[in-house]
């Protein structure tokens, strides 16, 4: 399952509010131990308040779902992390995986993110594929 999420390029991040309503946005990340990262970046949103954020704040219990779909079903795969999410201070943690992204997205050598990075601590990790 680490090897499929390794070579993946985008994933899925679910939150839930107070409220427990469920939102669900795509992600880049980096994958380092148990820890799952991302980093708000630079793509223009009519806002720096994201409701991801908000959501973590209020109930740091996450999942991300990482995926693969081609019409020869035989090769269909799925891996979900579920675990808790943090949002990180701008410290050395937060600049050292800004660092890891920027080299494993080559969109983010002219456009680095600012941030806030998120570090989500692995509890779980459950996968599905027909081999």
């Amino acid at each position: 399952m680490r090897r499929l999420i390794s070579e993946s390029r985008v994933a899925h991040l679910a939150t839930a509010g107070a409220g427990g309503r469920p939102h669900v946005v795509p992600i880049v990340f980096v994958l380092e131990g148990e820890t799952l990262y991302f980093a708000v970046d630079a793509k223009p949103k009519r806002t720096t308040d994201l409701q991801r954020l908000r959501n973590i704040t209020a109930n740091p219990a996450v999942s991300v779902l990482f995926d693969h779909y081609e019409e020869n079903w035989s090769r269909l795969w799925w891996v979900r992390v579920d675990g808790a999410a943090r949002v990180l201070g701008d410290g050395a943690e937060a600049h050292h995986v800004i660092d890891v992204l920027v080299g494993r997205y080559a969109q983010y050598r002219n456009a680095r993110p600012g941030g806030p990075v998120v570090a989500i601590s692995i509890e779980r990790m459950t996968g599905w594929s027909p081999a």
